[in-house]
């Protein structure tokens, strides 16, 4: 017998016979899942709405369920137990925000046997998932389950903020009780549905150390790879529309930094890939498999819950990879690198584990071996961004635009080159003509003011023409700024002009040299008082 030990580790057993969980066989757990939802959501709905409160995230309302049944409880042939429902207002809320209405919630859950599933990881959690194909139950361990209910503050706002988002949707917390032993229990949303065949399914981390599936994982009919599988198998990633990818990685990215805020890590992304490029025979027995859940669940849906609405809303769809006759399921459209049509369904797994002291100490340890940037469990700052980075870069790919014929990409690459060598040469003129006229402009307030200055001296031969100050102008513009330097060495070669009204000698010039502009300035004390006096000439 396949069974867990009490910290989540699964003993060794034989095959084709009933797992337990602490001690406890699952089917006593799907029953006694069953009876206490049942009771306590039925109970709830006797409680008026009304806004959520800080202390409703705390509240544990607890009910036994014997054996042979009370006058609240119904009889059943399980062991006696205590069912215990964690913050049921504020999960009442959650669950209303989903639009998912108590009946179809109990309908759900409680109409039909809960059916089984595998676990490919490590943490030997037991998987249920309804016969309607919506809701995933988890048992969860202690400290996720009580670190989930210090979240939900947390949680509660953002929900309020984005309630599409690929993080788990969480629909309740409950504990079952029985003969010492707790086991607890989270109802999530399913990410993957049963009524497509998922041809690949990968839980990527984006680590590299140890990220590959095992052999008896991969002996598995529907194996759960890694990391290096998924490089290994799709080496080139996963093509999406421009509109579709920017959406996408927009949405891990707000996902990734709150995770980040609540210092969470060692999270995964649990993508599905159904290929519809697949044989006409599987699409048969797939379709027959959709219409008999569609029947059996009455085709009720969870708001949000489709991974095309957690990145978009449920105004998208992917028609433009899709026929008629195929039921997307809320699937991402997407294309392989051989040009095969996908669907991809996909969401954030995993998100209890914060990076405590034994987290700490498990990364320190294993990067004293290893890389300890290959490692999974790493500080929540660095994880979020080297999961981003892997998943754009490595598995979430734009497509690129179509490549023209040869003789049309002649043709538009010379009509290309000639078009961008008229738009360099006229930004080159342009650029000159704009660098001349400042040039100009200047020059020119420099002959204003010399013409009013030196015209009441008298000296016309101080004065150059204007034509001789454009030619200046002309040669400047081949000067940097930098080649304007102030030289005292200039001062006894070059003439002076004296003060009209003071008679000191007092002047400022400019002088054109062979290699740079030289600017000689001399002021006397009588000019620091009138500044006035000052005359600024300009000579070549």
């Amino acid at each position: 017998m396949s069974s867990v030990t009490e910290n989540g580790d699964i003993t060794a057993g034989k095959p084709n016979e009933e797992k337990t969980y602490k001690k406890t066989a699952s089917s006593a757990i799907k029953g006694a899942i069953q009876l206490g939802i049942g009771y306590t959501v039925g109970n709830l709905t006797s409680k008026p709405d009304r806004d959520v409160l800080m202390q409703d995230f705390y509240v544990v309302e607890s009910v036994f369920l014997p054996s042979e049944g009370s006058n609240l409880t119904p009889a059943h042939h399980y062991p006696d137990f205590r069912f215990k429902t964690y913050a049921p207002l504020a999960f009442r809320y959650f669950r209303e925000l989903f639009g998912i209405k108590p009946d179809d919630y109990l309908y759900s859950i409680c109409s039909e046997p809960l059916i089984e599933l595998s676990n490919p990881g490590a943490s030997g959690s037991l998987f249920f998932v309804t016969s309607g194909d919506e809701f995933i139950i988890k048992t969860v361990q202690h400290k996720e389950a009580e670190f989930l209910q210090k979240l939900l503050p947390g949680y509660y706002m953002n929900l309020n903020q984005n309630p599409r988002t690929l993080l788990p949707k969480f629909y309740g917390l409950y504990c079952v009780q029985s003969g010492g032993i707790n086991i607890r229990i989270v109802v999530m949303n399913n990410v993957l549905p049963r009524a497509l065949k998922m041809h690949f399914t990968y839980d990527l981390k984006g680590s590299t150390y140890k990220r590959r599936a095992s052999r008896k994982e991969r002996e598995k009919s529907n194996p759960t790879f890694k990391d290096l599988d998924f490089l290994q198998d799709m080496h080139e990633g996963l093509y999406f529309d421009s509109e579709t990818h920017s959406a996408l990685m927009k949405t891990l990215q707000r996902d990734c930094r709150v995770l980040e805020s609540f210092k969470i890590m060692d999270y995964s992304l649990l993508l599905g890939i159904h290929i519809l490029n697949s044989n006409m025979k599987e699409r048969e027995g797939e379709c027959s498999q959709s219409a008999s859940d569609a029947k059996r669940h009455g085709g009720q849906k969870v708001l949000y819950s489709t991974a095309m609405e957690s990145i978009q809303g449920p105004g998208k769809s992917g028609d433009s990879v899709t026929t008629e006759k195929t039921n997307t399921m809320g699937g991402i459209p997407a294309k392989s690198h051989k040009g095969e049509k996908l669907l991809l369904f996909m969401g954030i797994i995993d998100i209890l584990q914060s990076y405590r002291l034994m987290k700490k100490l498990e990364h320190s340890w294993k990067a004293l071996v290893y890389d300890g940037d290959t490692v999974s469990v790493h500080r929540p700052s660095f994880y979020a961004d080297r999961f981003l980075k892997f998943m754009n870069a490595r598995v979430f790919k734009k497509v690129q635009a179509l490549k023209p014929s040869p003789s049309k990409k002649r043709c538009n690459s010379i009509t290309a080159l000639k078009a961008a060598s008229q738009e360099i040469v006229c930004a080159i003129s342009q650029e000159w003509k704009d660098e001349k006229h400042g040039i100009l402009a200047e020059g020119q307030s420099y002959a204003s003011l010399d013409e009013e200055v030196l015209g009441s001296h008298h000296r016309p031969d101080l004065v150059p023409s204007t034509q001789s100050l454009f030619e200046a102008a002309s040669l400047a513009t081949t000067l940097s700024s930098s080649s304007l330097n102030a030289d005292d060495r200039c001062q006894h070669d070059q003439p002076t002009l004296y003060s009209s009204s003071k008679g000191l000698p007092s002047s400022s010039t400019f002088t054109l040299g062979d290699s740079a502009i030289y600017l000689t300035s001399e002021q006397s004390t009588l000019e620091m008082e009138n500044d006035n006096a000052s005359v600024l000439d300009v000579y070549l």
